[in-house]
């Protein structure tokens, strides 16, 4: 791992290179003055010039979709990022602790990313795969040699939901089989194959998608029916009573019964596949019992599908001990989608299998125009070196579990936090209205806590089933003092909050 003081010096470093507009350097400060002091950053971002808040609100309203949601009461107007830091039109700094949708990896502007992109972009912006473009193998040979197994035949597409459509697709013409299994609360993006494996009714849209679909229970261990303080691979563990035996799990055999009564009575006898992520991203950082991706796989196979690992959150190294999700819970599967981080917010996104599975796909015409594009390919590949240059892996896994030990203290503390849970950079707060019933609190009451965060100066994501749980997924080159400040705005916002009636 990279050591705190070098990569305070690589900070510095980016500073000086991506400060062009040092001379007009708006001043950085924070929303409010009232809660944690903020790490120090040494760089200063240029003056907004743009269009004014009032303007951008107006247009927002009037020009585009009423779908497209935003966050806070008053919406941020983003200027300018650096590392884990971002900027608003006024100049007030936040800590990212979301990046992004979990989509920016690396560090806002990295400057070796960032670079990469700008010679890419005075060579070749786009051309299609039809031809030949030497980022595109460079690329290729560079992601799959970062797979193990036979995981090695790639086709890259724009989107984490795409990604997953295809690999849905790939599924079942390999099989020759039709129906698809997946978890319930579990995301797998909102284009029409992945949403028939999302289980979250708030983006069913209530009209036909995702045909030959089918949900099976979620192994929460928390919140779910069974759950124990040894099933989950993290260093936190639930507060609930285990009465396993030192060599079983209760819950995972538990939650495997209720695979099989799905297989049994919903699916047919042959399957196309099943689809998990190794950690649930929207669905509220959920971890299962350990075993039961592995006896879950193995009840797939026996139906003649396949085992799909959506990695669009989980890869890169981002849970710390290994460079995929998967190879935490010590499974093969024979298709791996990813997206997000692997292009630091560029949009690009991959699935991986083998020649036999691809093969069958190669059957049939499908064409993807932007998909593997120079601009992309260029980009992944400068995140790879990264990755691996910065030590973020490590970086991941050491700030990773302090942070958790952190947060159990508050979980320690009050009473509404009711579960602290993750690994490496990947790390979910439940809060609930007491710890005896783990009733949820109200998404409304959460809300009120996640905007003094906000106003403190920390940007979390929110999720879950009931929109109860804190996702936090930062940019994997957070510091040691930013996880420290993460959580002390955690512990102020809270304090606001029970004292806000007193």
């Amino acid at each position: 791992m990279m050591a705190t003081g070098t990569m305070r010096s690589l900070s510095a470093a980016h500073c000086k290179l991506f400060n062009p507009l040092r001379l007009n350097a708006v001043s950085c400060r924070c929303l409010s003055s009232n809660g944690p002091g903020m790490p120090p950053c040494d760089f200063v971002p240029g003056k907004y010039e743009s269009l004014p808040y009032e303007h951008v609100v107006e247009v927002r309203k009037k020009n585009l979709s009423s779908a497209i949601s935003t966050y806070y009461k008053k919406p941020l107007l983003l200027h300018q990022g650096h590392m884990q830091w971002l900027f608003d039109h006024e100049g007030r700094r936040y800590l990212d602790f979301f990046g992004g949708i979990v989509t920016v990896s690396v560090g806002h502007c990295h400057p070796k990313v960032t670079e990469a992109a700008k010679k890419q972009l005075s060579r070749l912006w786009h051309t299609t795969n039809i031809y030949l473009h030497s980022p595109l193998y460079e690329y290729a040979e560079k992601l799959t040699s970062r797979l193990p197994g036979k995981l090695k035949v790639l086709y890259l597409t724009n989107s984490g939901s795409e990604a997953n459509d295809l690999a849905l697709y790939m599924a079942r013409l390999y099989t020759g089989n039709y129906d698809i299994i997946s978890l319930r609360s579990g995301y797998h993006g909102a284009s029409p194959y992945a949403l028939g494996v999302t289980a979250l009714s708030a983006y069913k849209p209530g009209v036909a998608n995702g045909l030959g679909c089918l949900t099976t229970m979620c192994p929460d261990v928390f919140r779910g029916i069974w759950g124990g303080s040894h099933c989950r691979d993290s260093p936190v563990q639930t507060t609930r009573t285990c009465s396993c035996s030192p060599d079983s799990c209760e819950a995972k055999d538990r939650y495997i019964e209720q695979l099989k009564e799905t297989l049994e009575t919903s699916a047919a006898k042959r399957i196309a596949g099943f689809i998990a992520e190794p950690i649930m991203g929207v669905g509220g950082v959920i971890q299962y019992p350990k075993g039961f991706l592995k006896a879950a796989y193995e009840l797939i196979r026996e139906r003649g599908g396949l085992c799909i690992a959506d990695e669009v959150q989980t890869g890169f190294g981002r849970t710390g001990s290994h460079y995929w999700g998967f190879q935490t819970h010590e499974v093969m599967p024979d298709i791996v989608t990813m997206a997000k981080g692997i292009g630091n917010g560029f949009p690009m996104a991959a699935v991986v299998t083998t020649e036999e599975i691809d093969s069958f796909f190669a059957r049939t015409l499908h064409f993807n125009t932007f998909g593997g594009n120079p601009m992309a390919c260029t980009i992944g590949s400068a995140v790879l070196d990264v990755i691996e240059e910065d030590g973020l892996q490590d970086n991941c896994m050491t700030i990773g579990n302090h942070l958790l030990m952190e947060l159990s203290k508050l979980r320690n503390k009050f009473e509404i936090v009711g579960d602290v849970r993750g690994k490496g950079l990947m790390i979910g707060v439940e809060m609930v209205t007491d710890k005896k019933t783990r009733r949820p609190l109200p998404a409304d009451e959460l809300n009120m806590i996640w905007e003094y965060c906000k106003d403190y100066g920390v940007l979390f994501g929110k999720g879950g089933l009931y929109n109860n749980t804190f996702r936090i997924k930062p940019p994997m080159c957070i510091r040691k003092e930013d996880a420290d400040f993460a959580v002390a705005v955690l512990e102020a916002a809270l304090n606001t909050y029970l004292k806000r009636d007193a």
